[in-house]
């Protein structure tokens, strides 16, 4: 049983870490404001996080960052720190505030799409030492409807999985 979960996990890292690269290349919001993006990848994280645990979503979004900055960003570059923070402070949120509230899980994929843009708010404050919550304001507006696209495609994604009962 574990390789088996161990096996899904892999292909769920290498599908995060696919539709990652993908959306690096869609040009609809690269350069008008550093840090946007619509985070199909967090679609991935969600599935992962309602079908199996926060251990292992935690697991997937962590790795996937690694991998993205070995194949994309360079590992240790500052956009690498900025994806980490984000991932991780992403993921924390939503694990907490979907145990703690009856939130849907698009309510729990905005959580986690504000604290994401926090993440990398708060890595930029630190390494770029200037003032960057002026970012933050607009990445918070996006991160509401980008949040409701993900939360609906991760949604959508786990009704495929029961319906054709596939056991995570």
């Amino acid at each position: 049983m574990e390789l088996k979960k161990y096996t899904r996990l892999s292909l769920f890292i290498a599908l995060s870490v696919v539709l990652n690269l993908i959306e690096s290349i869609i040009p609809i919001f690269n350069g008008y404001i550093p840090g946007l993006k619509l985070g199909l990848a967090n679609t991935i994280i969600l599935f992962v996080l309602y079908t199996y645990s926060f251990k292992d979503a935690l697991y997937v979004s962590i790795v996937r960052v690694f991998v993205v900055g070995i194949l994309r960003t360079g590992i240790f570059s500052v956009s690498f720190f900025f994806s980490l923070g984000g991932a991780f402070l992403s993921i924390i949120m939503m694990s907490i505030i979907k145990k703690i509230s009856h939130l849907s899980i698009i309510g729990i994929s905005i959580i986690g799409s504000v604290f994401h843009s926090l993440g990398q708010i708060i890595i930029a404050t630190i390494f770029i030492k200037t003032n960057t919550l002026y970012y933050l304001s607009w990445l918070i507006l996006f991160s509401i409807p980008t949040g409701i696209i993900t939360g609906i495609i991760a949604k959508e994604l786990i009704k495929v999985f029961e319906k054709i009962d596939l056991k995570y």
